[in-house]
């Protein structure tokens, strides 16, 4: 026993014990449009990054969305919800999911699918008016998805 003990410290100190894997996005299990289970395997969000793609690269949640926390920043959507208060009517599971394909919530939702990489009908190939041509990534990586899951928990009303 002691010996196991021992193994596994040594293991976990020098960074060799396997951690769960990320999960990829055709293989992400919906439960009502819910995402129970981290996208990274476990590796926690970082609220920092998630509050920095709210407002760029792929995130640009402001864009459409209203953030009373954000108000340094300019040109607040109006097209979704406020996000003020949004860690109180959804949990963190939902907020998961709502990221990583809004359309299973919210079938008719505006909002792009952040975490999705087939099914998709006639995808261009940025402004060319050309079809897009091999694989598709996702907009949000699973760390972003994960880092904006993050921020979003911190929007609770006072």
């Amino acid at each position: 026993m002691k010996r196991i003990l021992t193994t596994v410290a040594a293991l976990a100190i020098s960074g060799q014990f396997a951690t769960a894997a990320e999960i990829a996005p055709s293989d992400v299990v919906y439960e009502d449009g819910a995402i129970a289970a981290s996208l990274t395997g476990g590796t926690p969000g970082d609220v920092e990054n998630g509050r920095k793609l709210m407002n760029k690269g792929a995130g640009n949640c402001i864009a459409c969305h209203e953030v009373t926390d954000l108000k340094d920043l300019p040109f607040h959507g109006e097209i979704g919800p406020m996000l003020d208060g949004v860690a109180d009517r959804w949990s963190e599971a939902e907020l998961r999911g709502i990221i990583a394909n809004a359309k299973i919530m919210f079938e008719d939702t505006m909002m792009p699918s952040f975490y999705k990489t087939e099914g998709f009908i006639r995808l261009g190939d940025a402004y060319t008016g050309k079809a897009h041509e091999g694989e598709v990534a996702p907009l949000l990586t699973a760390q972003e998805v994960e880092d904006v899951v993050a921020y979003l928990m911190t929007l609770k009303d006072e």
